[in-house]
């Protein structure tokens, strides 16, 4: 058998196990109401349930096995298109020149476009994705087929190992889908995150182990800060600015600040409003009358050896990701009191301590809420840990205590959820956040922090004896004055 017999046997094979998962998926749907059952049988017993209750949670299990379908569906798109792409390049007469090679090349994407009834735009994406998972990302695509990611996630899984070389590319996907991995994500699995918090993860993992460093891709980044004005529709207008993360977040935290601090019962505008009107008085002329000005109240997680300059590990700023360590000293050294100092350990990445030293610093307990939980721990919500607020599990009336692993941090909305309806949220730890069980029993995971050991520096050798001094050694003489390694 010649190397095209054989790429088109071994394409066939693929393309039929997708199409085999795809099948057993609507199988099981069948089966969850019974349709596998002959047309004359009696209908189905729900036994001692409460029929609708019953009926609910089928149609639960049924959407379930929709979403396992539809994403053997996209594998079995990518291996069609994939399929596709690698039989016309193999009938197609060797290009004679570039330009020659751009023409197959459109042609190609100019007839899946029809097919697929999509602009060629649409159809050069899922050729190059389709490519991508074919042949350099084999865990993201076999997660895909048996439908524990997404479709949108294994999109995410591409986007992120874009310009990572070959071995980048197989840990950021063996970081996070394989189970044997040394350094497997910690907390949900990756098909068990919103696709927006998975591409924060998958994001974050990238900034820490991108072969050129945060400080140099940062460095260029800097050239590129702008603010930019686009007219839209109905008098209305976008200002958008691109900033180092440092002085947005700063931004952000202090307009969301401003704005609730204005909120009451005579204020008609929403926190959105507020928040963008304030932004425009500053930007104007300076604060109005009525308008307060508080400054912002960020976190920020530093390395301990990141701090004192011995490695460059990025830190971490709430609410965005990972930072430069250079901006993190510098927003430290600057005496910027809007940023709330979190040191972490050496050994694991957990926080040791927080500063204190801040305009209207929260507490210490709120503030290691924000550290463990990093935002509202209800599945799938974005919000900031700066705008929700420090809640007990187990209700203070029913005997429940004020401890780390009694306190959750919801959202409004997700507050107001576990009060109005039978959500309630499960234990938590002093380092896992509550997850939540549904009212029809069925539990979600919270979305745990994904700490990494932080990197250990390069020491200088001893003069004379060629040794190098122990980091515990180094730490010690260039700890910084008052800094503690316990959490009150």
């Amino acid at each position: 058998m010649d190397s095209g017999a054989a790429w088109g046997t071994d394409s066939r094979e693929a393309i039929m196990a997708a199409a085999a998962s795809v099948a057993a998926s609507a199988a099981a749907i069948t089966a969850i109401f019974g349709g596998s059952e002959s047309a004359d049988a009696d209908p189905p017993e729900f036994g001692d349930a409460d029929p609708l209750r019953q009926f609910g949670n089928d149609c639960l299990d049924g959407l379930a096995e929709v979403t396992r379908a539809e994403a053997g569906m996209a594998a079995l798109k990518v291996h069609l298109a994939a399929g596709y792409a690698g039989a016309a390049e193999a009938i197609a007469v060797p290009p004679g020149s570039p330009q020659e090679n751009t023409a197959q090349e459109m042609a190609v994407v100019a007839e899946v476009a029809c097919v697929l009834t999509v602009s060629e735009r649409a159809a050069g994406a899922l050729l190059a994705e389709s490519q991508t998972l074919t042949k350099h990302l084999p865990l993201t695509l076999s997660a895909l087929q048996a439908g524990s990611i997404s479709w949108q996630h294994a999109r995410i899984v591409c986007d992120e190992t874009t310009g990572l070389d070959p071995a980048g590319a197989a840990a950021l996907e063996a970081h996070f889908l394989d189970p044997d991995a040394v350094n497997l994500a910690r907390g949900c699995p990756a098909g068990e995150l919103i696709p927006s918090r998975f591409r924060y993860r998958a994001r974050t993992w990238r900034e820490r182990h991108h072969p050129v460093s945060i400080e140099k891709r940062h460095a260029k980044g800097l050239q590129d800060r702008r603010l930019e004005y686009t007219p839209d529709r109905d008098g209305m207008a976008w200002l958008s600015a691109y900033l180092p993360a440092g002085q947005a977040a700063g931004i952000w935290d202090r307009a969301t600040t401003a704005a609730r601090a204005m909120q009451g019962p005579d204020e008609p505008r929403t926190l959105t409003q507020l928040r963008a009107d304030n932004a425009a008085n500053w930007l104007l002329g300076g604060v109005t009358e009525g308008t307060p000005s508080p400054k912002a109240q960020v976190l920020l997680t530093v390395p301990v050896f990141s701090l004192l300059g011995l490695t460059d590990e990025p830190a971490t700023l709430d609410g965005y990701g990972p930072i430069p360590a250079s901006m993190a000293r510098e927003l430290i050294a600057d005496g910027a009191d809007s940023f709330h100092r979190v040191l972490t350990d050496p050994r694991d990445g957990a926080p040791l301590e927080i500063g204190r030293t801040s305009y209207r610093v929260p507490t210490a307990m709120r503030q290691w809420l924000r550290i463990r939980d990093g935002k509202c721990p209800f599945p799938g919500c974005n919000n900031h840990s700066l705008d929700n607020e420090a809640d007990h599990l187990l209700a203070w009336a029913d005997g429940g205590t004020t401890g780390i692993t009694n306190l959750g941090q919801p959202c409004h909305k997700h507050h107001r959820l576990k009060h109005t309806s039978a959500w309630r949220p499960t234990p938590a730890t002093q380092n896992k956040p509550p997850g939540w069980t549904s009212p029809t029993g069925r539990r979600y995971q919270s979305e745990n922090q994904d700490w990494e050991p932080p990197a250990w520096p390069h020491l200088p050798t001893m003069p004379g004896n060629g040794k190098s001094r122990s980091a515990s050694v180094f730490l010690k003489k260039r700890a910084t004055p008052g800094v503690r390694h316990e959490v009150d």
